[in-house]
């Protein structure tokens, strides 16, 4: 069971599960925070992982996780698989490292990257941009394997976008302002439901797609603190992502098990504050998400 404590804030050794792991790779936002990467996350079952988004600093990220917890399926040869929410840049100016890196660290396996319609044209134009990279590790004398560098990309549409012996991988339609397309993450698991929200503004698709979850991963900002915004400001955040008192309303709504904060937006407040506007209108576990720890 789930243990709280104040504010609904649980640990994160009450939240992990024996099988199927949470690991937050990076909790960030395009702020230049140091102590919170850019977004990205993975979903480790039976030694594979499963990223999803690959914000600043993800191969990294997923090296100290790997090393910290003794998790050798976030090893840089063993990231296999990405599944992309939508084509911010805060989101995706991860993706050359994790094509690239793994590869130089002898990764033999393509990187299949999953997502939104244009995801392939955007790795593709990677693959080129890197193009004298490439060639100088294959033929210039560095030692290095020749299958590792490659990338399959697929653009997806809503539904069932992946499935293999660990997990089966649905992807869902939310509002994200003007993009046309943005994607949350079902994953489905021997032994968790997880829901990963994407960048979205409040949305009954997150609840419909959770619909008693395990675990909701839901980004979030702080609704007192977007007050003392500039209007524009105001408005952007409003139509283009989620308040605490939103996000509350919605996990009600989807009979979410528990939460786990992401993408937080403080503006001055903290974990508990966000935490609070959470649990005005939800009374389950509330846990904030941090940089490299394991749920």
């Amino acid at each position: 069971m789930l243990r709280t404590i104040f504010l609904g804030l649980v640990t994160s050794s009450s939240l992990a599960a024996q099988g199927t792991q949470i690991v937050m790779l990076g909790t960030g936002t395009p702020n230049a925070d140091p102590d919170r990467s850019g977004p990205a996350l993975a979903i480790v079952v039976n030694g594979e992982s499963y990223l999803v988004d690959a914000g600043a600093g993800i191969v990294r990220r997923a090296a100290a996780a790997q090393r910290a917890n003794n998790i050798p399926a976030l090893a840089p040869p063993n990231l296999h698989r990405v599944f992309i929410t939508h084509l911010h840049s805060d989101h995706t100016v991860g993706l050359p490292d994790l094509l690239l890196t793994p590869w130089v660290l002898e990764r033999t396996a393509p990187l299949e990257v999953y997502g939104p319609p244009r995801t392939k044209r955007m790795v593709d134009l990677i693959s080129q941009a890197y193009a004298d990279d490439i060639h100088v590790r294959l033929t210039g004398g560095e030692p290095s394997n020749k299958t590792g560098y490659r990338a399959n990309a697929h653009d997806v549409l809503p539904g069932i976008v992946y499935r293999d012996s660990n997990v089966t991988v649905r992807a869902f339609k939310v509002p994200h302002g003007a993009w046309e397309s943005a994607y949350g993450y079902v994953f489905q698991t021997k032994d968790r439901r997880i829901v990963v929200s994407g960048d979205t503004g409040p949305s009954d698709a997150v609840a419909k797609a959770c619909d008693g979850c395990d675990v909701l991963i839901h980004e979030v900002y702080s609704a007192e603190k977007l007050k003392t915004r500039a209007p524009a400001w105001q408005k952007y955040h409003s139509a283009f992502h989620t308040s605490g008192y939103d996000l509350g309303d919605i996990a009600t709504r989807a009979r979410a098990k528990s939460v786990i904060l992401t993408h937080q937006l403080y503006w001055g407040d903290d974990d508990a504050e966000l935490i609070r506007e959470v649990s005005m209108k939800y009374s389950g576990p509330v846990l904030p998400g941090r940089d490299l720890s394991v749920y």
